[in-house]
């Protein structure tokens, strides 16, 4: 069961509208692209790490249209999504239904280079954040567990993204002042025990 709230999704991907002349209908591209470092908004930064794909579980993950879990494009455990990991990222091959009208027209669309995105549904497991020197934020992913890819018509950052990591944010400038308090207490501490230590 897929924990919806700890769901996110990225748009780091690009599909490849150059398709061969095959039996089968076949949409393909990088789903995820490594060290790809994208904004999420203003300061804060964000890229996956090539380790994050180590140990993914691929035997039951879902192509979707738009993360739409009605839309139903491929799945890798009926073997019409396939993909696998390289240094340049996760790429994925999407079988087409020809006979889902549906399929067939998003199928036209990114021949004719209309949709070109992709995307992809996941919970973060492990991550680093960096605090640069110039008040820029990044979040590098480590470790991740895959839900689904998708076929994107609008890629965009999802509100709830944006909050998630304005909130950590938040959180580790408190625990930079708390820790900062708590130094200047020891400090402060340590020179009240000198002086009265000094004065007896």
């Amino acid at each position: 069961m897929t924990n919806r709230g700890s769901l996110q999704v990225r748009d780091i991907g690009q599909l490849d509208n150059t398709q061969e002349t095959t039996d089968s209908k076949i949409i393909s591209g990088y789903f995820v692209v490594f060290n790809s470092e994208t904004e999420l908004y203003p300061g804060v930064y964000e890229e996956v790490a090539p380790e994050a794909f180590d140990s993914i579980d691929f035997s039951d993950v879902k192509a979707l249209v738009d993360h739409d879990t009605a839309k139903v494009l491929g799945r890798t455990k009926a073997s019409t999504l396939s993909l696998s990991v390289d240094d340049k990222g996760l790429y994925g091959e999407i079988t087409v239904n020809e006979n889902d009208q549906e399929a067939m027209n998003l199928y036209s669309r990114v021949v004719r280079g209309d949709v070109d995105q992709c995307s992809f549904g996941f919970e973060i497991l492990n991550e680093e954040m960096i605090q640069n020197s110039d008040g820029t934020v990044k979040f590098i992913i480590k470790s991740l567990k895959l839900y689904e890819v998708s076929v994107v018509t609008f890629p965009a950052y999802q509100d709830t993204a944006v909050e998630a990591r304005s909130k950590q944010i938040k959180e580790a400038h408190e625990r930079t002042l708390q820790a900062r308090k708590q130094n200047l207490k020891e400090k402060l501490d340590g020179i009240k025990t000198t002086y009265f230590s000094s004065k007896n």
